[in-house]
């Protein structure tokens, strides 16, 4: 296995201007779970400067990025907690060539006592080359969040933020990942949170696919959620014909044209407290998101 410093000679100049490259962070962001969106390499912050600074797409929650091609040190452990603090990130990502036990054990132990909105990872980073191939890097997540853990200590304190529905939805989506994982399905997925929606990216940084469960209306729903681009929204109505064939479903199609955003929707009847229909559920919603992502993908491409 190759050594990291034979791939990037330079960890600031080579490794950090490599993985802030698009198709990069999309191997990083397949790991983690998080759409991540690169904002600026060696953001300043104070004195400091933080390797990487992203955001999650359609989320715009901040993102800070540290690489250390080398085995965990204090010195990194302080700077990501004062990047993290400089830019009010919700997600830190430490990228190593090794984690020191006591490292692990110090970002479990603040993964465990810091709120929902702070997620820390420290990720091993090795280097794989089978015989005279190109090498290629590979991503191990050795400390990450646990959400359920979060959630359930935020449920019983004296915060009345997360509720039983909100509890309720946290855990609908946290199965929901382990359904198409289990399934080895193709769709890019990120974290569970405990709302209503979950966003799935497509390739195209101005729409992405969101799925719903409401438990007013009771209904299950998987739409295209155009943010900031009349001309996508008109150019897939055009073809709205054609798109509605291919799905083989009636969509409801929302200019909404006194807003910025635009919607194309799809609903079902689903309703969330009945946890025994929950994998019909999970079944549905991956079908059609992974329908919606072959047929618009396609689709916004040509626009495009």
């Amino acid at each position: 296995m190759p050594d990291a410093y034979e791939v990037w000679k330079h960890e600031a100049l080579d490794f950090t201007n490599w993985l802030a490259k698009e198709e990069n962070l999309e191997l990083l962001s397949d790991e983690v779970g998080i759409d991540i969106s690169l904002l600026q390499t060696e953001a300043s912050v104070g004195k400091f400067n933080v390797d990487i600074l992203a955001e999650e797409t359609n989320t715009d929650r901040k993102i800070v990025i540290e690489n250390q091609l080398e085995a965990t040190d204090h010195d990194h452990l302080g700077k990501i907690i004062t990047y993290a603090s400089g830019f009010d990130a919700e997600f830190i990502i430490w990228i190593v060539k090794s984690v020191r036990d006591e490292h692990k054990q110090a970002i479990d132990w603040l993964n465990e006592h810091t709120d929902q909105k702070i997620n820390i990872f420290a990720i091993q980073m090795e280097v794989w080359q089978i015989g005279d191939s190109s090498c290629a890097p590979k991503f191990n997540i050795i400390a990450q969040p646990n959400d359920w853990a979060k959630a359930v200590k935020k449920s019983t304190s004296t915060s009345p933020e997360l509720s039983a529905t909100k509890m309720l939805q946290l855990e609908f989506w946290t199965k929901f990942r382990e359904y198409v994982q289990d399934n080895k399905h193709q769709i890019k997925l990120r974290k569970a949170n405990p709302q209503h929606w979950y966003d799935i990216s497509f390739g195209s940084s101005n729409a992405h696919i969101g799925l719903t469960v409401n438990s007013q209306t009771n209904q299950l729903g998987c739409e295209i959620y155009i943010s900031d681009s009349k001309d996508i929204y008109y150019g897939l109505e055009t073809n709205k014909d054609e798109i509605e064939s291919k799905l083989n479903e009636k969509l409801e199609w929302e200019a909404l044209p006194d807003k910025k955003a635009s919607r194309i929707k799809l609903y079902t009847n689903g309703e969330l407290k009945k946890q025994d229909n929950w994998e019909e559920y999970h079944h549905w919603l991956c079908e059609k998101a992974l329908d919606f992502q072959n047929v618009f993908g396609k689709a916004v491409k040509n626009i495009n």
